[in-house]
């Protein structure tokens, strides 16, 4: 009878002891995933209306859909979920059709970074 209460007993303290190590890795895991989302958000918030579409081009990359040389959504390179809208001023004639986009075209505006499902290109 005392052995199956020790057993008992050694069970109990190896299960509390693992799920306080799960409860700690998880905390770890949260912390890390808050710390890439805050190094992530300072990467885009980098790109303004200071910057030119070859800049921006370097942070996001394009997300497809409806868009023109005037106006784009692009998504973070890092995570696909991060999406930012632009508007453009274009500089210069455009390499081909009138739609084309250049690479030194100014961001004349920048949404704040948001969460969005992807868009197939």
């Amino acid at each position: 009878m005392k052995r199956s209460f020790g057993l008992v007993g050694f069970a109990i303290v190896m299960l509390v002891a693992s799920n306080q190590r799960v409860s700690t890795q998880t905390a770890r895991d949260d912390s890390d995933h808050v710390a890439w989302v805050a190094k992530s958000l300072t990467e885009m918030q980098k790109i303004g209306t200071e910057n030119s579409r070859g800049e921006l081009l370097t942070v996001f990359r394009d997300e497809g859909g409806l868009s023109n040389r005037h106006r784009r959504t692009y998504a973070y390179r890092k995570c696909p979920y991060f999406k930012v809208d632009v508007e453009f001023e274009p500089v210069g004639p455009p390499a081909g059709p009138a739609l084309d986009e250049g690479p030194k075209d100014k961001i004349i505006k920048i949404s704040r970074p948001y969460l969005a499902w992807g868009v197939a290109g």
